[in-house]
């Protein structure tokens, strides 16, 4: 009887090992990747954040006016000159690929700093630096400093920029966050 019933679990595992192979309880669609091959090696990437849209999350210590409206940020002193969001990001096609945080602040052992973390699900994420001071272009210029999976083993440069889209009466948008990337494999993988 016993042996019946270790039969009975076996036989069972088999049955929904071979039903979740057949029907899977997660179809999850990769959006495939809009790449750009640079003439002079690398590839440029570039993502966009729609605002305020695409803001998850903003967080700012001492502002009443907090995304979403429940958040508590805490009033840390390590906290006291630092903002903090989070956003949806979006390939050039206008699909929602990933998420992004942004810090930005000022602190007595670095100065100001501008970060970001780029996560994109099927493919990895991106630690990058930017300049704390606009171009006189308006944009901020950055470094890939790290990253995982897909982007482990390049390094490269960064643009944040921001394009007003006020005047578009069709969208609630005011502009958006562009992070456009410019990136190459290193020097010892070539060999």
């Amino acid at each position: 009887m016993l042996k019946i019933f270790y039969l009975g679990i076996v036989m069972g595992i088999a049955a929904a090992a071979a039903l979740v192979y057949i029907y899977p309880v997660v179809d999850q669609h990769r959006e495939p990747s809009l790449i750009t091959v640079r003439p002079n090696g690398g590839n440029s990437e570039s993502f966009h954040i729609r605002l305020p849209g695409d803001r998850i999350m903003a967080g700012v210590t001492g502002s009443t006016e907090l995304t979403p409206l429940a958040l508590e940020w805490p009033e840390h002193d390590f906290l006291a000159n630092m903002q903090t969001e989070l956003f949806k990001v979006r390939n050039e096609n206008d699909v929602v690929i990933g998420a992004a945080s942004r810090m930005s602040g000022w602190s007595e052992q670095h100065g100001s700093f501008v970060e970001w973390v780029v996560h994109l699900p099927a493919r990895g994420s991106m630690f990058m630096t930017m300049a704390a001071k606009p171009s006189a272009d308006g944009y901020r210029e950055g470094k890939l400093r790290a990253g995982t999976r897909e982007f482990l083993t390049l390094n490269g440069t960064v643009i944040e920029r921001f394009v007003n889209e006020a005047d578009d009466s069709d969208s609630d948008n005011v502009g958006r966050i562009e992070l456009v990337t410019a990136l190459v494999g290193l020097p010892d993988e070539l060999e």
